[in-house]
Parts: structure tokens; C-alpha cells; sequence
């Protein structure tokens, strides 16, 4: 039986979106390509993507949660500078911690653009499409993209969407790796696994408009040199891939869910993946899991009196 792999985040632009599909078809001709529009920063398009899934397909085998919206970066010009001449300097390229300033923002659905974008949008999909993940014949996963960068001390159960504190992108990343493993304290018996994977620092189209062109000439020859002293700086999309392609080839039920396999590059580029034990625990997990449950609940009630005043 042939798999189907959902995979978000690729492109809220249908004709980028239509570009790769034929670029795909190009490379793997026998492969089968479909294109949903989805933006899971609003609930309405989630709804209406799960809508066409669901009438496309009757089992999902793979689905792969990319978000990691950061909005509005601005660099920390002093912070960069303290910390190029730091002991952290390591630590500092390969989270980006103290580097990046974000201004968060409500969404149409009155909600932290970054926690509904990362977290909260997806948790949304997954409920949705829960009859075609959950299939006793052979198990389902889920990947989701965390971060180096998820931070206990950057999240709260108090402020779970981060509206008051000053690192929505880290706690983002935080609630991510709880809300994996709540999944799997709670469908495993289903027959669906999660999963939390960090690509490491990857330098894309995005990373690059972040800081001016001159910052990028001073820094780049440290990020090389940075490479031969840790294997975070997997630099290209094609090495930040790493693990996201080998926890496809692996039995789901045979993961730790309370471990992050991460990509990692040697100095001389080479690819291999490692793995790290998340610094949390189920209590929490399960505790964020009823508060999104609970949040899940009043979304619905309240789009369900918006119809019928409709």
C-alpha cells in the first residue's frame, strides 16, 4: 500500500506551491502530488483544508507540522556583538537565544499570531483529521518541527499563548514538544505517534532577510568556523532534513516520545542525526493538552454562534 504524506508549511502562494508539485513530478514521475491551501494562522482555512482532506483521502500515513513563523525579527545589534566575544557564542548562533526581538500579534481569531501559527492551527488539523490518523492496521505519525531554541523557562501553563512575555517563538517551540507528548500518552492506542525533530540553524530565503547584508559578511566566516565545534549548523535545507527523513524510516512504536532527534553536520558536512531528552514532563504535558482541549471548545461555540447569527 502506497503512503500519503501530508506535509504543511511548503507555501501559503498556490503558484510557488504548483512550481514544486511539477518540479516534484519532474524528479519522481510515478510519485502523486496534491496541493491543499491552508494557512494555519486562521481557523477558517484549517477547517476548510481539513474539509478537502478528508474528502480526498481515507487514511493519512505521515503528516509533517512545519510552522516557525517569528514575526517581524529585528536583531539585537548588542547582543550580537557581546556575544560574537562570549563563551556562548556557540550557544548563541545555534539558538539565536537573546539575538532576535518579535512582536506578536492577535489574529482575526483573537489569538497570538505565533501560538495559533505554530502551535495551536496545527493542534487544530490534527483534531480534525483524527479519523484518518487513527487506524488500527498500521500506526500513523506525526512530525512536528521544534527548535534548539524551545525553552522551559520561556513558557508558562499561565500565559500558554505568551501575550505577556517577550519570546512567543520559544515558547512556541516549548508548547510544541508538551503537546507531542501528550499526543502520545493519548492516541498511542490508537494507533498514532509523535514525534519533535529540530533541523538545526538553516540559512534559507528568510533567515537571509533578517539581518542587513553586511552583518551576513561579518558573521558567516564564524558560523563556518563554528561548525568544527558543534553539529547544530546544519547551514542548508537539504542537511536541516536530516532527521525529519530518517524518523520516516523508522517504526514509530520504536521512538522515545520524550527525546528530540535533531539533525546534525560535521565541519566537513556530513549529515548524521542525534537525539536529545526533552527537558520536560508528562504532568505538564498532559496539563497544556486539557487547556487546548478547553480552548478548542470555546473556538468552536463561538463559530457555531457566528453561523447561526449568520
Amino acid at each position: 500500500m502506497r503512503k500519503v504524506v501530508l506535509i504543511t508549511g511548503a507555501s501559503r502562494n498556490m503558484s510557488k506551491a504548483e512550481a514544486v508539485r511539477t518540479s516534484l513530478l519532474a524528479s519522481h514521475p510515478a510519485a502523486e502530488v496534491s496541493i491543499v491551501q491552508v494557512d494555519v494562522s486562521s481557523l477558517p482555512s484549517v477547517f476548510q483544508a481539513t474539509k478537502e482532506l478528508k474528502q480526498r483521502f481515507q487514511r493519512l500515513d505521515y503528516v509533517y507540522l512545519n510552522a516557525g513563523i517569528m514575526p517581524n525579527p529585528q536583531l539585537n545589534i548588542k547582543a550580537l556583538f557581546r556575544g560574537l566575544f562570549s563563551r556562548n557564542v556557540i550557544h548563541m548562533f545555534s539558538t539565536a537565544e537573546g539575538l532576535l526581538t518579535q512582536n506578536d500579534k492577535l489574529t482575526p481569531d483573537g489569538l497570538q499570531e505565533v501560538f495559533e501559527t505554530n502551535v495551536f492551527g496545527h493542534f487544530i488539523l490534527i483534531q480534525e483529521l483524527e479519523s484518518l490518523l487513527c487506524h488500527s492496521e498500521s500506526p500513523s505519525q506525526l512530525i512536528w518541527t521544534s527548535s534548539r531554541n524551545a525553552k522551559k523557562s520561556n513558557f508558562s501553563l499561565e500565559d500558554v499563548q505568551h501575550s505577556k512575555g517577550q519570546e512567543p517563538y520559544s515558547s512556541s517551540k516549548y508548547a510544541i514538544d508538551l503537546l507531542s507528548v501528550a499526543l502520545n500518552r493519548n492516541f498511542n492506542q490508537q494507533g498514532l505517534y509523535s514525534s519533535v525533530v529540530c533541523p538545526g540553524t538553516m540559512l534559507t530565503s528568510l533567515t537571509y532577510g533578517i539581518l542587513p547584508p553586511f552583518v551576513w559578511m561579518l558573521i558567516m566566516p564564524i558560523i563556518w568556523l563554528l561548525r568544527f565545534f558543534a553539529n547544530a549548523f546544519t547551514l542548508t535545507p537539504h542537511n536541516g532534513t536530516e532527521a525529519l527523513v530518517w524518523l520516516f524510516h523508522q517504526k514509530p512504536e520504536s521512538l522515545n516520545p520524550l527525546v528530540k532527534y535533531l539533525s546534525a553536520t560535521t565541519g566537513f558536512g556530513s549529515n548524521y542525526v542525534t537525539s536529545k531528552k526533552m527537558d520536560l514532563d508528562e504532568d505538564t504535558a498532559e496539563k497544556f493538552y486539557q487547556q487546548l482541549l478547553k480552548l478548542e471548545k470555546q473556538i468552536r461555540v463561538t463559530i457555531q454562534k457566528t453561523n447561526n447569527q449568520n
